[in-house]
């Protein structure tokens, strides 16, 4: 399975930019910054990008489906700028690139990209854009087409799997476990072992998860976070960038 492509800058539409420094709070022991703070902070990016452009309040966006090609974990104390942009639309849902890089590198150090559903704010049902969000965001996008298909296989059966909980801290707004928690389990079985230099990860999220008891299942590159009869999430893992 191929995994997301990691589409250029456009020469023209809107880029968002954002400068940021990791805290006490986005790091693992040895300084590495942790997934579940990258993707917190590609969904703060994220929304900081729609807040600016003044579309806020015309979805709630919920993601689908990302991609972190991390070739350099960013590390603790670190300047950071973050640069976002629309790389692609569908009907009711538009991908979203956005890149990591230090202050003073030539190269960044994380590529993301990710697809998002767009919701009516009061129906919680995925509506098409807005034109006005497709007029702020489609110059970037440069006509390119995106799908919100599930690409990733289920487990197979008797695959190894440990207990793993979701907390109630972790739900977000719209009342489920907020996205960035998923990588948690993960990150939990990479602090077992060396500190990784570099990782290409996909995840998608197949189903809304709530706080309580999971399984986190393993199988070759894959990990999933499966519920009593649900499937919450699927990871695939290339180790090397």
């Amino acid at each position: 399975m191929d995994l997301i492509p990691l589409v250029d800058r456009p020469p023209d539409g809107r880029v968002f930019t954002q400068s940021l420094r990791p805290g006490l709070g986005d790091c693992a022991p040895g300084g590495r910054v942790r997934l579940d703070a990258v993707a917190r902070w590609l969904q703060d990016v994220a929304y900081a990008d729609v807040e600016e452009a003044g579309v806020a309040d015309h979805a709630v966006w919920v993601i689908r489906r990302a991609r972190l090609h991390v070739k350099r974990f960013p590390r603790f104390g670190e300047r950071l700028q973050l640069a976002t942009f629309c790389s692609g639309l569908g009907r009711m849902w538009a991908e979203r690139r956005t890149t990591i890089q230090r202050a003073d590198a030539s190269d960044s150090d994380v590529e993301a990209v990710a697809l998002w559903v767009h919701l009516d704010p009061d129906t919680q049902r995925p509506t098409r854009l807005t034109a006005e969000e497709i007029e702020i965001y489609g110059g970037a996008a440069a006509e390119r087409r995106v799908t919100a298909r599930l690409r990733h296989p289920p487990p197979p059966e008797h695959a190894p799997a440990s207990p793993w909980r979701f907390r109630s801290a972790e739900c977000d707004l719209a009342g489920h476990i907020n996205n960035a928690a998923y990588w948690q389990a993960l990150e939990e079985e990479l602090l077992e072992a060396d500190e990784p230099a570099a990782m290409d990860l996909e995840i998608e999220y197949r189903s809304p998860a709530q706080p309580g008891d999971k399984l986190f299942v393993r199988d070759g590159r894959w990990r999933w976070i499966v519920g009593e009869d649900e499937i919450n999430a699927s990871i695939a893992i290339t180790p090397a960038g």
